[in-house]
């Protein structure tokens, strides 16, 4: 679901050459895998599951702990502590996590083999610094920070109305799915411009290096903002409603879900070890 709205613009470099313009989710399906095979839509998965395994950690578990910190603070009925605890552990996973999120683009933008791959991340370390590799940074946290604080605080509002509404003290399996795929699916359609704009801006500035031509002055977020709004309007900043959708919603459920059984599962280990 990720490539949907990754290449904007087809060319000779890429490794999706458009033939026009997508009628839709399903017709953008179709033609990448008749030119490229369905083997392209898993294109960058590797640096993915690298990005994914590390990020999770970070960040449910800075959720968790800045949790049980503020309530024990504050007091377990502050209805804003989500929100905080959710913008700080995005915030850290995001910072430590954008240069894979910086290569998982670039892979699913082009054909790389990993040799290439390394030759040009090594040549812009060299030419441009370390920070180079932090660059769609700033339109990744106005996406993932916004999202983390809308969803941690709808799911556990949905949460808590779910168990009252079938009188249960503990949430269940389908509970806690239906609270995740919900607060995913508001918070993705909340903050899907700023996906856009991360996209739009990494692709450009990977397509103006690999030409060599100088990036211009204007790439800041709310100038590629500006310029997708002044071009298609305000349905621009919603380019890939759906796959969005589609990806979000389940990744969230399915995510949460397991989390939560598993976290469910080793405390009962625990206790029973302890006794």
């Amino acid at each position: 679901m990720d490539h949907l709205c990754v290449c904007e613009e087809g060319s000779n470099k890429v490794w999706y050459k458009k033939p026009g313009c997508f009628q839709g989710t399903l017709d953008a399906f179709l033609k990448i895998i008749r030119n490229e095979g369905i083997k392209s839509l898993w294109s960058g998965l590797p640096p993915t599951l690298v990005m994914a395994v590390p990020a999770t950690v970070i960040y449910f578990t800075c959720y968790d702990q800045l949790t049980a910190i503020l309530r024990s603070k504050l007091g377990g009925n502050e209805t804003y502590i989500p929100i905080v605890a959710g913008i700080v552990a995005r915030f850290g996973a995001v910072t430590v996590i954008s240069p894979l999120e910086l290569i998982r683009t670039k892979m699913q933008s082009k054909k790389f083999s990993y040799q290439e791959l390394h030759r040009f991340v090594s040549k812009k370390v060299s030419e441009d610094g370390w920070i180079s590799l932090w660059r769609g940074w700033a339109p990744t946290v106005l996406r993932d920070v916004p999202f983390s604080a809308m969803y941690w605080y709808n799911y556990e509002v949905l949460r808590k109305w779910l168990c009252e509404k079938s009188d249960l003290y503990e949430p269940t399996f389908m509970i806690n799915f239906t609270s995740g795929a919900l607060s995913g699916s508001f918070a993705a359609v909340a903050t899907l411009p700023f996906d856009v704009v991360k996209t739009q801006k990494q692709t450009q500035l990977w397509m103006y290096e690999s030409h060599k031509m100088p990036v211009p002055s204007n790439m800041s977020t709310w100038a590629i903002m500006k310029n997708i709004v002044g071009e298609n309007g305000l349905s621009g900043l919603f380019t890939g409603l759906i796959p969005r959708l589609i990806k979000i919603a389940p990744a969230c459920a399915i995510m949460i879900s397991t989390y939560e059984f598993g976290k469910a599962f080793f405390q009962k280990q625990n206790v029973r070890s302890q006794q």
